[in-house]
């Protein structure tokens, strides 16, 4: 049996695409690609970033701590990605269903896990050791500072077309 604290990150983590694309449809596609300030990303680089930090790093991951014991786990630079891949010339609706995608599969992957695996440890760099209990919080960390990252450019948008 699974702590509730699990299924409760599982299912906090299952929400997120959904809350991606409802916040996405609520830009002016025009405003997508306006970084609100120099040093923060894009509507389209939020969902870009979101979408390679899961594929390339959770998934890598998790795969990883669930294999292999002990494992140096790397840590992705998202600002140099977001440089070398050109996210703003990406399509929103691609990255999204992309994420969504690797989502799903992390989150069936982690529905087959038994309790005593989310003890499982790895070395992530630059954070030291951690817990896959431990990668299921710090994922809905991220997740929740991109999201209202989302938000707050959704209400600069907003009243800066008032």
């Amino acid at each position: 049996m699974i702590d509730d604290d699990i299924k409760e990150l599982q299912t906090n983590l299952a929400q997120t695409p959904n809350e991606l694309a409802q916040l996405v449809q609520s830009f002016p596609p025009t405003n997508l690609t306006i970084k609100p300030a120099p040093d923060e990303f894009s509507v389209l680089e939020n969902i870009c970033h979101l979408r390679d930090i899961e594929i390339e790093g959770y998934t890598v991951r998790i795969r990883r701590i669930l294999n292999e014991d002990r494992p140096f786990l790397y840590d992705l630079d998202g600002t140099r990605l977001a440089i070398e891949r050109d996210y703003n010339r990406q399509s929103v609706s691609e990255a999204l269903l992309s994420f969504s995608q690797a989502r799903r599969h992390n989150l069936a992957v982690l529905g087959e896990v038994a309790k005593s695996e989310f003890e499982r440890e790895g070395e992530l760099e630059g954070v030291g050791e951690i817990t896959l209990r431990k990668l299921l919080e710090t994922m809905w960390e991220h997740d929740g500072g991109h999201l209202d990252e989302l938000r707050r450019s959704l209400r600069l948008a907003h009243a800066q077309s008032d």
